[in-house]
């Protein structure tokens, strides 16, 4: 079935619950203009809560690359002197 018929079956049943639901005087919220709001509001709490994360994980990368450089420049400060005096000794040999 085409996705755009089984939308507008979709929409009708809520359409004619709505209509039932008002008839009987228990609401008139039901209808696919709250759905539709409805849907879109948690679309773009969604995208908040993802972009949100996004962020989170670009800070952990970022201080993750930060240490990282720093480890290695702490690293060639020290067993930089340590492998001049190795090559040094081996040349001498």
């Amino acid at each position: 079935m085409d996705t755009k018929k089984l939308m507008n079956l979709a929409l009708e049943g809520v359409d004619s619950l709505g209509f039932r639901l008002d008839q009987l005087g228990i609401t008139s919220r039901v209808n696919r203009h709250n759905i539709a709001a409805f849907l879109m509001a948690e679309q773009k709490h969604l995208e908040g809560e993802w972009d949100s994360i996004q962020a989170k994980v670009d800070r952990r990368r970022s201080q993750f690359d930060h240490i990282s450089q720093q480890v290695e420049s702490r690293a060639d400060a020290v067993l930089g002197p340590v492998l001049s005096r190795i090559n040094r000794f081996r040349a001498s040999q």
